[in-house]
């Protein structure tokens, strides 16, 4: 059974993290306002946010890799003052400052953004004991960074415009840095002891974990598709500012569908879990193609489409720590998030490209065959997902001996 206790700490591991991870859900679009301003050019504007994502993914397994090896204090505090320092930096830069230097910083931030989602996907488990108590909380988890995601990029442009971009990064940075501190600063977070890496080769050295990789890489491909996809359907190229409520629509769906998950105790995080919720995750994004002739309809059809995201993803973090190697259970997260994002901008790039030559309706069908995708490839490699017979410890909060 939870102690209070437990639950007292992972109340506060929820709220800090949520914090830290707020201003990196707006970054991107932070970073592309401030460089557009500076050089006058959206072109190159896009080319720095494009820079800050590769160097994203790049950077993100690496630094939990360091995690796993020695602990998230030192790993989390280094990374979320060097990011501060990176964003000041960049909010300082005048008018005219070469677009080379400011894909170099941008790139840069990406490099050293700290691996604050990852970490505390790793010390759950470590501060729930109970496991129908863990599944609650990582479909908590997932529907609060999906608001993160939705609430983040509006209230970054919001205060662009009131004050300025750079204002609005530096912002950014305070909140990144204190959040990440006092995150780091939880005893949970404090204590939590990697085990002996077993696997030189990192967490994509099993098979299962390549497979959740895969999948979170179709499933970002929906979410990238989806974005672009409503956009076209609701909004003008001259005016995207009318897609804003649908997107909320659909970032709401999936918070009630993690709220309602966590209620009832989360969901067993098995392989036929998740290939039937792969199949509910696409099937409802295939939907929104017939709800199109309709604003109310639609927006009721996000709504239910988007109640499978959260629990989609509270699955697959469920089984992260039955299937990533011993001592790689961070570095796992950070490859399912890295999949994640890079599956977005494909899924982005494929479908403005569809919705220049076809319009948003087969926008729409494209996130809902990425869905489809998802849980084909769940299913044909479904035997790669089935929990090792013996089980091993991921990690733990060091606990002090007596006498020692």
């Amino acid at each position: 059974m939870t102690s209070f206790a437990d639950i007292a700490s992972a109340r506060r591991l929820f709220v800090s993290s949520t914090l830290a991870r707020l201003p990196l859900a707006t970054l991107g679009i932070g970073l592309l306002a401030h460089a557009a301003g500076l050089t006058g050019s959206f072109a190159s504007a896009g080319i720095v946010a494009g820079a800050y994502a590769v160097a994203l993914g790049i950077g993100g397994p690496l630094a939990a890799r360091l995690v796993d090896r020695r602990g998230q204090t030192a790993v989390l505090c280094a990374t979320s003052v060097a990011a501060a320092a990176l964003l000041l930096l960049d909010a300082a830069l005048p008018a005219g400052t070469s677009s080379l230097v400011l894909v170099a910083v941008a790139a840069a931030i990406g490099l050293v953004t700290p691996p604050v989602g990852s970490c505390m996907r790793a010390v759950l488990p470590s501060v729930i004991e109970d496991p129908g108590a863990v599944r609650s909380a990582f479909a908590v988890e997932a529907a609060v960074a999906e608001v993160t995601w939705v609430a983040g990029p509006p209230f970054t442009l919001g205060l662009a415009a009131v004050w300025s971009p750079a204002g609005a990064l530096a912002v950014s940075a305070v909140v990144m840095v204190a959040a990440t501190l006092a995150f780091a600063a939880e005893p949970a977070s404090r204590t939590w002891a990697p085990t002996v890496v077993a696997h030189r080769a990192g967490a994509l050295a099993a098979p299962g974990l390549r497979t959740l990789v895969a999948v979170l890489l179709a499933v970002g491909v929906l979410f990238g598709a989806l974005e672009v996809a409503v956009t076209a359907t609701v909004g003008t190229p001259h005016d995207t500012a009318g897609a804003a409520p649908f997107l909320a629509l659909w970032g709401l769906g999936s918070l009630v569908g993690g709220v309602l998950l966590a209620r009832r105790g989360g969901e067993a995080s098995t392989p036929a879990a998740l290939v039937a919720m792969l199949a509910v995750l696409g099937a409802g994004h295939l939907l929104l193609v017939l709800a199109t002739g309709s604003e109310l309809r639609f927006g009721l059809m996000l709504v239910v489409a988007g109640a499978a995201i959260a629990p989609t993803l509270a699955i697959t973090f469920g089984m992260v720590d039955d299937l990533a190697p011993a001592g790689t259970v961070t570095e796992a997260f950070a490859w399912l998030a890295t999949a994640e994002s890079v599956g977005a901008a494909v899924g982005s790039a494929l479908a403005g490209g569809i919705v220049a030559d076809a319009g948003g309706v087969p926008a729409l069908a494209l996130a809902g065959v990425a869905g489809a995708v998802a849980m084909t490839i769940a299913l044909v490699r479904r035997p790669t997902l089935a929990p090792r017979a013996a089980a091993r410890p991921a990690a733990r909060v060091a606990c002090p001996v007596p006498g020692a």
